[in-house]
């Protein structure tokens, strides 16, 4: 009798540390899969809804043009902003085309390519050996060539260039030149200053110079800006000092752009 009683009791003991143990493991797999996952897509539905932005004070169109990559014409056409393209704190600056949408453009593409896919005689006559090789061989060399600028470029400092421009990479849009704590920036072409601030995110205390409606150049990270926004500067007036504003080292980050997209300085600037 005292036997089965002390069995019972073990099988008792037995079963709670089970239905323990499930109840812990059911408590992890159900906490972190969930969470992951959603503040995943939140990031992703956050970083890809960037289609406006409201004015901050220090804002001004051609900084906001600046830092979405976009020309401030454009800017001010798509927001029925006339010059001096004034804008307001708590404006509302909307960074694409009237009526355009990301969704909308690329439903037509694959509508299209499906729509025209029972034809598929035409591509296979196109794809001849010959035809591929002597497409590609000229479209290599375009590239290389700048487009043409009316502009007279000179080097905005003395220094050693330790940056590089690389396309499509949005961390090196232009160049870098070293050099010491105060030493002379100067305009690298005649213009009109049109942003001195330090509102832009990474590029620390900044300068941005328009040459004409076509053509600007950006100056960042210096220590100390010397000329304020509508000030008419010639090429080699000294503007900043260099300094290490928004970033780890003394240096000029320099940048060329043309209609708002950056461009390689090293092919407008004089040979050294």
């Amino acid at each position: 009798m005292k036997m089965i009683k002390n069995t019972a009791i073990y099988l008792l003991l037995l079963l709670f540390m089970l239905g323990l143990t499930a109840c812990q493991s059911g408590y992890q797999t159900s906490k972190n899969t969930p969470k992951s996952n959603t503040s995943q897509t939140s990031k992703q539905v956050q970083s890809s809804a960037q289609k406006s932005q409201i004015v901050q004070p220090g804002d001004t169109l051609y900084g906001i043009s600046f830092r979405a990559g976009l020309n401030y014409k454009d800017v001010a056409l798509w927001n029925d902003i006339a010059e001096p393209y004034t804008i307001k704190i708590g404006q509302k600056i909307r960074l694409t085309a009237p009526g355009t949408s990301s969704s909308q453009a690329s439903i037509p593409k694959t509508s299209a390519s499906t729509s025209k896919a029972p034809t598929q005689t035409k591509p296979i006559v196109v794809t001849a050996p010959a035809a591929t090789t002597t497409v590609a061989t000229p479209s290599v060399a375009q590239p290389l060539v700048p487009v043409e600028s009316s502009i007279n470029w000179q080097w905005p400092t003395k220094g050693e260039l330790v940056g590089l421009y690389i396309a499509d990479d949005k961390t090196n849009q232009g160049i870098n030149i070293a050099g010491t704590a105060g030493q002379k920036i100067v305009a690298a072409a005649d213009g009109i200053v049109v942003y001195s601030g330090a509102g832009l995110i990474g590029y620390g205390e900044l300068l941005i110079i328009k040459h004409n409606s076509e053509w600007i150049s950006a100056y960042a990270h210096n220590e100390k800006r010397l000329v304020a926004e509508g000030v008419k500067v010639k090429a080699g007036q000294h503007i900043a000092d260099m300094g290490q504003t928004g970033t780890v080292r003394d240096m000029l980050h320099f940048e060329i752009r043309r209609n708002g997209k950056p461009v390689d300085p090293l092919l407008y600037l004089p040979k050294k």
